[in-house]
Formats: C-alpha cells, structure tokens, sequence
C-alpha cells in the first residue's frame, strides 16, 4: 500500500492569539535513560545522578526542579537552565460523577489547550481499583470527524514525546496525593495518535519502560482513525499495546462523511492490517463505533459491520453519540443501541457499550478546548449542519 498525502494540508491550521513563542527546552520527561546519562557525563556529574533523576521524574513525577531535592543545587539550576521539569504550563481541572471523573485543560507554553481526563472504576467483588488517564496526541485533529468536538478545532500541532508524557505525570501526582496510581493510559484524546507516531511511540515506550513509568504494554491503548502507514508501523514493530480502531461506519459511502480519512485509507484495508495486527501480536483489537440516531445505527449498518469483522479477532466498543454543537445528530435511542448490540452479540462479535463519563463537564474529547476557541458565526455552524445533513442523506442513499 502506497502512503497517502498528509490530510492535515488540506485542513484548517489555527492561529493566531494564542501563538507566543514556545520554549526551546525540552521536556526532561521526553529523554530516554542514555540521553540524560551522556547530558551528566558532558558536565562531569557522576552517573548515579542519573537515577536519581529518574527517580524524581518517573517515580515522584515531580512538578519542578527544585522538587529534587536529593540533587545539588548546582545540578537543579543546570537543568533548570536546560530542560522543563513540565512542559504543561497551567492545568484547570473540572470534577464530575461525584469526583469518579476529572477533565483537565491543560495549556501547553504557546498557549494552545489540550485535554487529558482520569476516569477512576472502584474495584468489585474483590476486583482492585482502576485508574484510566486519557490522553492527547495533538492540539486540535486534522481529520475532522464531524461528531467530535475536536474536529471542530482543526488541526494545530503536534505534541512532543514530553507533552504527551507529562499529561499522565499530573495525574500521577494527583493520585499519589491520594494514595493511587495510574492503571491505564489510552491515547484516545484529541488528535490522531498516527499522525504524530513518532513521538507517541516514544511517549508509549516511556510509558511501558521499567526504568521509566512502569506501565505494562498491555495497559496501554493506541487509537487510530486508520492510519496505515502508521499501522504498518506497528504490525513491524509487533508490541503488546492495545490497537483501537475508530470505525463508526462500515458501509464505505457513510465512513467518508462520518471519517474524512476513508478517502484515503478505506475501512477495508484498514481491517486487514487491524487484522495482521492481531495476528502477529496475538492481541485483540478494539473497534470504536459511535451510535448516531439514524445515520449509522440500522439493522443494514449492523449486518454490514457483522460482514466486516466476523471471524477476526476483534471487539466492538459501543458509543452513545455526545451532541456537539455543530452538528445535527443526536446519539442512538437506547432500544436501537441494544437491538444492534443484539445482532453484533448473535453472530459471535464481542460487543460492549461504553458508559459516557463527565457528561455534565463536557468530557467528551475537545469539548473543553472548543469552548475556550473562539465561536463560529452562526451563519457558518448553520452551513455546516446543512451541509452534514445533506452529506449523510446522500451517504445513507447510495450505501
């Protein structure tokens, strides 16, 4: 498969008040051991520093240098001078579900809003405690899912390794104030995970290091809309993360509307290398599938998504839609969520349906960042809607 065109080229790139000029150091949360270790030996430190380091960045997930205080004054302002002990420069938290969920707007030091949210799942029948972070990959998305509140935003930058990172280190801090840690991370927040595959898999392996956070590779979920080449990436690289695929659509016509990339990667293929995914990790994947009242939750949308994916190793994530303010739809009725979790269940799919969490604080990826850009002119959100209505419309007819 040839590699497409860049769909962020074709997408709105935003700008303007929030641009300040960025930091040129790097996030220390973003340096594998050899590089803090050869950035000590340059300055003639002995390399026992070098855990100690570590320590105060993986196990403390210190906020600031001058929170390490087991290194010298001297070596604190040096990497003061040099790196950024966090590369998030204010953080704004709002609680929902009676505290099991906190969203965080986080901004970044040119000013752009990401979000990351913990999801807290208390333990049952002997069960322990869970604790989901999920994070972003980028500031806005460039593939402009109409029911996401994030492709709204458009698509800004990239995040870096240490921005990624440094989103799971303040929850990190905020559970250990509590006595918790961080289970799992998904990256399933704003952006395309494979978009910016080099530095989210440099954060994931971060993640997963020993050295470094801990996390096991099989607590961690890498989403994608359907990447390919990013996809290849991964079938070679052959890890134990979890692949998530957002599908939402199975018939090809209504995937083009409800995800713009199907124009370049169709779900057919997108599946087949999903599928050479599991077959070469032995790990299941995850198909995402967001219910949207009478645009893709018929008996014809699940009889095609039975056709699509039985006999592979996958499971179906079951949505509700969010309303987003600029769109017309609203999610699925709960008779139609269960008949089509019903058929997708009677033809040997394994079938969940995913409780909305933080409903009430806009939890749902990019609300909280939609609401701090500025608003569209009615008369374009009105354009929009009509312009969707008639897309699907055409979509439902010819599929």
């Amino acid at each position: 498969m040839t590699a497409s065109p860049d769909p962020r080229r074709s997408l709105p790139v935003i700008t303007g008040s929030r641009d300040r000029t960025r930091d040129p150091r790097p996030g220390i949360a973003g340096l594998d051991a050899p590089a803090v270790s050869t950035w000590l030996q340059e300055r003639g430190e002995p390399l026992y520093r070098a855990r100690q380091i570590a320590d105060h960045v993986w196990r403390r997930s210190a906020g600031s240098f001058d929170e390490m205080r087991t290194l010298p004054r001297q070596l604190r302002d040096a990497l003061e001078a040099d790196f950024r002990a966090d590369t998030l420069a204010d953080t704004a938290v709002t609680l929902a579900d009676r505290g099991l969920t906190e969203k965080a707007l986080h901004t970044l030091d040119d000013g752009r809003n990401i979000e990351s949210v913990l999801m807290r799942y208390p333990g049952r029948d002997g069960a322990r405690d869970r604790s989901t972070v999920c994070i972003s990959s980028q500031a806005g998305c460039a593939v402009g899912c109409p029911f996401c509140a994030t492709g709204e935003l458009g698509f800004e930058r990239d995040l870096t390794a240490a921005e990624i990172v440094d989103q799971v280190r303040f929850w990190a801090r905020r559970l250990s104030d509590e006595g918790g840690h961080v289970t799992n991370v998904v990256f399933m927040g704003m952006g395309e995970p494979l978009l910016n595959v080099g530095p989210v898999l440099s954060a994931a392996a971060a993640l997963s290091d020993p050295s470094r956070f801990g996390l096991g590779t099989r607590h961690i979920t890498i989403s994608t809309s359907g990447v390919l080449p990013g996809m290849e990436r991964l079938v070679a690289l052959r890890p134990q993360y979890t692949l998530a695929v957002s599908l939402h659509a199975a018939r090809p016509a209504l995937r083009d509307v409800l995800v713009p990339l199907n124009r370049r990667y169709p779900a057919s293929d997108v599946v087949e290398v999903a599928t050479a995914y599991a077959r070469t990790t032995g790990r299941r994947v995850s198909y995402e599938y967001v219910m949207i009242d009478g645009i893709n939750d018929t008996p014809d949308d699940a009889t095609e998504l039975v056709r699509l994916l039985r006999g592979r190793l996958a499971h179906v994530n079951l949505i509700p839609m969010n309303a987003v303010a600029h769109t017309p739809w609203q999610p699925t009725p709960p008779a139609r969520l269960a008949a089509f979790t019903e058929t997708l269940r009677a033809s040997g799919i394994p079938t969940t349906v995913r409780r909305n969490r933080g409903v009430d604080i806009g939890a749902a990826c990019g609300q909280l960042a939609a609401e701090q850009a500025a608003r569209p002119a009615p008369a374009a959100v009105a354009r929009r809607r009509e312009r969707l209505e008639r897309e699907s419309a055409a979509a439902l007819t010819a599929s």
